[in-house]
């Protein structure tokens, strides 16, 4: 099927881009973002072995895996409002969206409910664009320093989504020296059209839909 085709295309980029820079593509998770994607496009992709999916909004999210999550890895990467932390926590392995301080106060309130502590990543908004989340660069280590000293949280990497139109490389450079300085070990960075980029800059994740399954269609 086209869907599963594009998927080893993917697959097979990775690995290549990875060995291009002596990197083991082991080290470079696929996450396919399956937001907005009808089952049928995804069940082919899911049978072909992948087992990571990214998703955009909680609830969409609950309502597509229902049933259909056990032995699979789901990250969040879409921007998270507060009142819907309580179903992320419970729902998601993986936050990659953690950008403001109201907000880590309410994940920590429910990781200590819930006893359930989802891996976390701090979206940086490279780009300092005023309509993305994220933290803005010059602020990230205080806010990754508040997450860990105030809220008991420990982010183990970061994620962006630079601007469009701009050469993606130099933003994937400055994650890479926040991260450093951070002691940060994970870089979820590049999208479909710079997934190979982001890797030769040390990204461990990369969150891929439209090379996987084609164009979305309207949810």
């Amino acid at each position: 099927m086209a869907e599963a085709s594009g998927y080893h295309d993917v697959v097979a980029r990775i690995a290549r881009a990875a060995q291009a820079c002596g990197r083991d593509p082991a080290a470079v998770t696929l996450v396919a973002v399956s937001k907005q994607q009808p089952w049928e496009h995804i069940a082919p992709v899911l049978a072909a072995g992948q087992a990571v999916f990214g998703e955009n909004r909680v609830q969409d999210a609950m309502a597509r895996w229902a049933g259909e999550a056990d032995g699979l890895t789901l990250h969040l990467i879409g921007p998270l409002q507060s009142n819907k932390a309580k179903d992320a926590v419970g729902f998601f392995d993986v936050i990659e969206t953690l950008d403001r301080e109201k907000l880590a106060g309410v994940l920590a309130e429910e990781v200590q409910r819930q006893g359930r502590l989802p891996r976390l990543y701090v979206q940086v908004n490279t780009g300092e664009e005023p309509q993305k989340a994220g933290v803005i660069p010059a602020q990230a280590d205080a806010f990754i320093g508040a997450c860990r000293g105030n809220y008991g949280l420990n982010p183990e990497g970061l994620m962006c989504i630079p601007p469009v139109g701009e050469p993606a490389g130099p933003h994937f450079a400055l994650m890479g020296k926040i991260a450093e300085r951070n002691g940060l070990s994970k870089l979820s960075m590049g999208m479909s059209d710079d997934f190979e980029t982001a890797i030769r800059f040390g990204a461990t994740s990369v969150r891929v839909g439209s090379a996987i399954f084609g164009a979305r269609t309207s949810a």
